[in-house]
């Protein structure tokens, strides 16, 4: 099975790679072997995102679905920019944000629905990296998780 096939197994969209807001590259590919995503938002398959702050107005299942649409994202931008989920060999590292309440605990949590996603589409040994999962104070647009990743390219 190949990511393309995993992912197309899950039955899930992807919403349309968003457009930088600001002074930087959505990702950015270095000595043809490595790929760095920034942060990604919730962009949803309509283009917009999902908006609140996980303990107030969302709760920790709504957040690990919105880590979800985040990892969602970020396959959009490697397959709208590289063509194919099938040129990423590995996921090397995320670095999930969390917009909670102060008495929030469950980061790690929440995170996991990205890094399940991925763990689907390139299996238990390639879709698995590093990872930090941290709560902040904000995020931009209020939106409740933002995360940005690092991959290895398949060799050419």
């Amino acid at each position: 099975m190949t990511p393309e096939s995993n992912f197309e197994a899950l039955g899930l969209n992807l919403p349309p790679a968003p457009k930088p807001l600001g002074v930087y590259k959505p990702y950015l590919i270095v000595d043809n072997r490595w790929v760095y995503v920034s942060g990604h938002g919730t962009v949803q398959d309509d283009g917009s995102l999902i908006i609140g702050r996980i303990g107030a107005d969302l709760d920790v299942e709504e957040g690990k679905l919105a880590a979800r649409q985040v990892g969602l994202t970020i396959l959009s931008t490697l397959k709208s920019n590289l063509g194919s989920l099938n040129r990423i060999k590995r996921v090397i590292k995320i670095l999930g944000m969390v917009n909670a309440t102060s008495d929030f605990e469950r980061h790690p949590y929440v995170i996991n629905g990205c890094s399940e996603l991925f763990a689907k589409v390139w299996g238990e040994e390639n879709g698995i990296g590093v990872r930090s999962a941290v709560g902040m104070g904000t995020l931009p647009d209020n939106i409740p998780v933002e995360i940005e990743a690092m991959f290895e390219l398949e060799e050419n």
